[in-house]
């Protein structure tokens, strides 16, 4: 347990750079709570993408621009997940995790998780989402971190948490716990919310590549994501389930 465990830690902080990329698994200095310079091999944000970029891959122009997207979210709300295994619905309740609220809600509104991969599925553990399949928007969500929140519910079954490598580096990912994961609470995973509708739809996200490679598993390499984006997963991990679109519905219990 204790490896997959620290493996969240490891493989939330994957895209921040290529260079950590590289050096990523097993033991890390990222473990130590030490941050990686994501600095070090990110592209330059100072050039805004073409419009004519964005408008031929569908991709919403503001997901470009991290700090724009700052709007305060409800004190709750329900996000419908439609995917490749079928629809769930998860509840968000602002209070548990107020900044992580906040940002899931921003990058659910702005069409963020739209063709998003459930790229790494452990087996009676979680699955984990949120690298975009653009690597230029991945990039710059990268580096959006945001700070952490106090862990106010345990990480049961159904929850949906972030993924995280150290105090404050929270940014896109996230995973759903197939089982009671309290072991998490101690380690700062403070859940946003939880599956109320369609569980059954997460038990059966593929999982049959198994952990990702930065990890010792034969699954995608998160690197590849990075580097490449959708493509890689396509062409080489081709029965991975995916979320087709992610939208705010209502009020969570609505």
């Amino acid at each position: 347990m204790e490896n997959t465990l620290r493996g969240i830690a490891v493989a939330a902080l994957v895209p921040l750079t290529l260079a950590a990329l590289a050096s990523c698994g097993g033991d890390t200095e990222e473990e130590d709570g030490e941050s990686p310079d994501v600095e070090a091999a990110a592209p330059a944000e100072d050039a805004a993408p073409a419009e004519d970029q964005s408008a031929a891959s569908g991709i919403n122009p503001i997901l470009y621009y991290p700090d724009r997207l700052v709007e305060t979210a409800p004190e709750a709300f329900q996000v419908r997940f439609e995917t490749t295994a079928g629809d769930f619905v998860v509840d968000v309740t602002r209070a548990w995790s107020p900044n992580g609220a906040d940002r899931f809600y921003n990058l659910v509104k702005n069409g963020y998780y739209d063709g998003v991969y459930f790229y790494r599925v452990v087996s009676g553990f979680m699955a984990q989402f949120g690298m975009h399949g653009e690597p230029q928007v991945q990039i710059r969500w990268s580096r959006a971190r945001i700070t952490d929140d106090p862990v106010a519910v345990s990480n049961r079954r159904g929850t949906v948490t972030y993924a995280m490598g150290g105090p404050n580096s929270r940014t896109t990912q996230l995973f759903i716990n197939f089982r009671d994961n309290s072991d998490l609470d101690s380690q700062g995973f403070a859940p946003v919310g939880r599956v109320s509708a369609g569980m059954d739809v997460v038990d059966r996200l593929h999982s049959g590549y198994g952990e990702i490679q930065e990890q010792g598993g034969d699954g995608p390499r998160a690197y590849g994501i990075t580097s490449q984006g959708n493509q890689y997963l396509v062409d080489n991990f081709p029965n991975l389930d995916h979320i087709i679109a992610a939208t705010v519905v209502g009020p969570a219990g609505g």
